[in-house]
């Protein structure tokens, strides 16, 4: 009988076959402009292939002046509303955000005091995971990557909803609701079956339930702390993160993947797992991750964290390939659509000083401050680009999360607890004007060949 390990090699007839795909598989660059086909869905200069219509977000990256599309600063907007007025609003009244941000992803108008107590409770109801599903879902086969776990676990309340296969739009709202609600203990509690699993005598596997009264970022914090405390800004900051990603416009990856799933008339367990998989992706939701390694590589090799051309030359090695993963890539910097500016991270800088203050590690704030400023000229200089470069909101959410004491297996897991609203809003959006499935044309360039029979290959 073979061991387990057995199956997870890499056999040399493996690899032969591999090689075999990558030769017959292999399509020469220079075709996609031959047929004009927009690889990634998007022109030579970075613009999107409309796809279908949306009112739930809006992204501005450029205004037409006298018939020229000139880049100007990053807006994004929720139904409407500009994020920086919308976080402006609850910051200044002293209010946690998220909970409204996904009234009004999933609704379209911001909720009144009453509306607003009514969905928290609503939230709060659905805070509650089937009978024994920590002990036969979560606690089983424990794995290191969160969103993996999520997704089996998304797809696991399928088997325990009696109404799984209604795609009506009630019975999809109340699965959505059910699954923003859950996502966060589904993903902290994960964690701590993982971490209990690798390392039993260090880490003790404990579960604390979601209170009522707390708002989405205090439970998390609340459940993935073995004390419970936490501090006002700690939780204002989380609150601010998820409200930050809990949309981006319906052209993003894992947006897009909702509208294609769902088109099929498949349940709504089905098209989150797939959104999920689509933001576990390194070019999607796990940058974050990159951008923290890359600052823990680059504190270890700088002798001064102030030193100008000392970091400056280190940029440079990173886009030569010189350093870090030798990607060639600042991580954290530029965006798909933003050139000048990523309005989220302007929203998010001031606050990451402050945690950055509170925590004794202001020094690291300098350094990432110095990236940030330096990084943009440097990457001009050393490369030919379309469209200016900029921090994106990763550059500093990883770096907030890290102060937060979040485990670095949670990063991306966060960003799902909080974009789980858009995708519910993108899920509603295509079942209610739709009725199409998506299906995109491929241009074919492989050539005819007649059948062999098998006696006759060779």
């Amino acid at each position: 009988m073979a061991k387990n390990s057995d199956f997870f090699e890499i056999t040399p007839e493996i690899r032969r076959l591999s090689a075999l795909c990558e030769e017959r598989d292999a399509i020469d660059p220079s075709l996609y402009a031959k047929y004009d086909v927009k690889r990634g869905l998007r022109d030579l200069n970075g613009k999107g292939v409309v796809a279908g219509l949306t009112e739930i977000s809006d992204i501005i990256s450029s205004k037409e002046i006298n018939g020229e599309s000139v880049p100007c600063e990053g807006e994004l907007y929720y139904r409407g509303i500009n994020i920086k007025d919308l976080t402006g609003g609850f910051i200044k009244e002293n209010r946690f955000g998220f909970e409204e941000t996904v009234y009004l992803l999933l609704f379209g108008s911001l909720p009144n005091q009453q509306e607003s107590a009514d969905f928290k409770e609503l939230l709060s109801k659905y805070r509650t995971l089937p009978t024994n599903f920590v002990r036969d879902v979560v606690m089983k086969a424990p794995t290191s990557d969160m969103m993996n776990t999520l997704a089996r676990s998304v797809l696991t309340l399928y088997a325990y909803d009696e109404k799984s296969q209604d795609t009506s739009l009630p019975n999809i709202l109340r699965q959505c609701i059910e699954m923003i609600a859950l996502f966060p203990q589904l993903a902290v509690y994960g964690y701590q079956a993982y971490a209990h699993d690798i390392d039993p005598a260090n880490n003790s596997f404990f579960i604390h339930a979601p209170r009522p009264e707390l708002s989405t970022a205090e439970n998390i914090l609340h459940m993935l702390r073995i004390d419970n405390s936490y501090t006002a800004l700690e939780a204002r900051i989380l609150d601010l993160a998820l409200v930050l990603h809990a949309e981006h416009g319906g052209g993003n990856n894992s947006s897009f993947t909702t509208h294609v799933v769902a088109s099929s008339g498949t349940d709504a367990y089905s098209v989150i797992a797939a959104a999920l998989g689509s933001l576990k992706g390194p070019r999607h939701g796990g940058a974050n991750i990159k951008v923290m390694r890359m600052f823990e590589d680059m504190k270890a090799n700088l002798k001064d964290w102030t030193d100008e051309e000392e970091v400056s030359a280190y940029l440079v090695k990173l886009l030569h390939k010189e350093a870090f993963d030798r990607s060639g890539l600042i991580y954290g910097m530029g965006h798909a659509v933003y050139s000048l500016s990523d309005p989220r991270a302007d929203i998010f800088r001031g606050f990451v000083k402050s945690l950055s203050e509170e925590k004794g590690l202001s020094q690291e704030y300098q350094l990432y401050s110095l990236v940030e400023r330096l990084a943009p000229k440097i990457i001009a200089k050393e490369r030919r680009i379309y469209k200016g470069v900029s921090a994106n909101i990763d550059f500093y959410s990883g770096f907030v999360y890290h102060m937060l004491g979040l485990p670095a297996e949670l990063y991306t897991p966060v960003f799902a607890m909080a974009r789980i609203a858009g995708w519910s809003a993108h899920l509603m959006e295509e079942i209610i004007h739709a009725g199409k499935i998506i299906r995109p044309s491929y241009r074919s360039i492989g050539t005819q060949q007649p059948y062999i029979p098998l006696a006759e290959r060779k």
